[in-house]
């Protein structure tokens, strides 16, 4: 079992009787249901799992359960052998989000505390949305695929490397030449598999890059599948703004054109509202929005009109853009742009850290990759990403951080392919795999 962060607050939820039920919230193939099975189970003497997704597409029995009671007692007719108390006895309810009512019955659950519960859903944040939940009756945790950290302590890479990689950020201070060599080679790696769980044990365990490939094609059309479930006008929609990510990942302007969508002028945000909803809250793109005046809390400035669309996973962009051709990866060619591959992958991190995305985005100043909030000094800081060789000037976030100019941020971040860890003018510049520290 490859080792995820979120086994922490697992671990804290099932030693505390009292918390809230905990629901996992993520988008399909990250490892929800997988993590809760190996670690509830091991954790209770009696662990019941019900998929209600199957119940949903087979006999039904959950779905006019209107009372706690009913539910006791399906869950006795069906599972009796494995029930005792709330000290031993874990109820694991998958995909709940097809059956609203339960999510609003897990409030009455937890008061009548007869057993423990955990619950997951792969399209939860459409139906949270859309389902009044009582409040105080449930904790939501989002999750995402595996981080570069995770993936590292999958290949076996010991907390003391990264301990000192983090000394190295922290200190700014340059990293071991050999030590560097093999976590960048490492990051590259991670742009290939990507952070999906059953891409990686294809990449690490079995050295399979078809079978890998194959994996981020299934969850690629799994995640448009589940779009075409939703009302019909705005999955079409939703399809079409989902098939034409890749080639904005290619442009040098990655914010989304809203007239190409289905051709008409005019078109904005407001107008897509709903599918570029449901594409952020099933977890399957990551938003980011923009920024003309980076002002802290980034949300009080940010634009209702302009969004960058990520991927959820590096790995299924650099499927779509080169397919089993590792080498445009591996090595860099510079025939090759990987600054797309490159943003979808901070994004991912910085997200997985639990930061809202933004990026700044000004005709005057220029355009920088992303800015998040830095609630530990009240600021913002802007991160700009390169992904090639060669010596890169920076238009725009010298003049966010420049003391005499509009902005006065505090300091800046730039990841690059090189060995270096400096301070120029409170511009810090660090490898492209630090950015797993911040």
């Amino acid at each position: 079992m490859f080792y995820r962060k979120i086994e922490k607050k697992l671990f804290e939820y099932y030693n505390d009787n009292s918390a809230k039920i905990i629901i996992i919230n993520g988008a399909r193939q990250i490892g929800k249901s997988f993590i809760i099975r190996e670690t509830a189970s091991k954790f209770f003497k009696n662990y019941v799992e019900i998929n209600l997704m199957s119940d949903y597409n087979g006999d039904q029995i959950f779905s006019n359960i209107k009372k706690t009671r009913d539910f006791y007692l399906q869950l006795s007719a069906l599972y009796g052998d494995k029930l005792n108390d709330n000290n031993d006895t874990i109820i694991f309810l998958d995909e709940i989000q097809v059956y609203p009512h339960l999510l609003t019955m897990l409030k009455d659950l937890k008061l009548e505390n007869k057993y423990r519960y955990i619950a997951s859903g792969s399209l939860l944040g459409i139906t949270l949305q859309h389902t009044f939940i009582p409040m105080g009756s449930i904790n939501e945790i989002k999750m995402y695929p595996m981080d570069f950290e995770e993936f590292l302590y999958a290949n076996s890479v010991g907390k003391d490397i990264i301990e000192y990689l983090k000394q190295c950020f922290i200190n700014n201070t340059t990293v071991n030449e050999s030590i560097h060599k093999v976590v960048l080679e490492k990051f590259k790696e991670y742009l290939i598999s990507g952070g999906l769980p059953d891409s990686i044990k294809e990449m690490i365990v079995n050295q399979n890059i078809l079978r890998t490939r194959e994996n981020q094609m299934l969850t690629y059309n799994y995640y448009k599948d589940d779009a075409s479930k939703y009302d019909y006008l705005h999955s079409l929609k939703i399809r079409r703004i989902y098939d034409i990510m890749p080639s904005y990942m290619e442009n040098k302007v990655k914010r989304i054109k809203f007239k190409q969508i289905d051709n008409i002028e005019d078109s904005n945000l407001l107008k897509y509202k709903d599918e570029f909803d449901y594409l952020i809250n099933s977890g399957c793109a990551l938003g980011v929005k923009a920024v003309s005046d980076p002002r802290f809390p980034l949300i009080e400035s940010s634009s209702k009109n302009l969004i960058k669309l990520y991927f959820n996973d590096v790995g299924i962009l650099t499927n779509i853009l080169y397919k089993n051709n590792i080498n445009a990866i591996l090595n860099c060619d510079k025939g090759v742009n990987l600054g797309s591959v490159y943003e979808t992958v901070v994004a991912m991190e910085l997200i997985a850290h639990g930061h809202e995305l933004f990026y700044f985005d000004s005709k005057k100043v220029g355009e920088v990759d992303f800015l998040i909030n830095d609630y530990d000094n009240l600021s913002i800081l802007p991160i700009e990403i390169k992904s090639g060789k060669d010596t890169y000037e920076f238009r725009a976030i010298p003049k966010l951080v420049n003391k005499d100019g509009n902005y006065k941020l505090k300091k800046g971040y730039i990841f690059t392919n090189k060995n270096i860890c400096i301070n120029e003018n409170d511009l810090y510049t660090y490898p492209i795999y630090m950015i797993m520290f911040v």
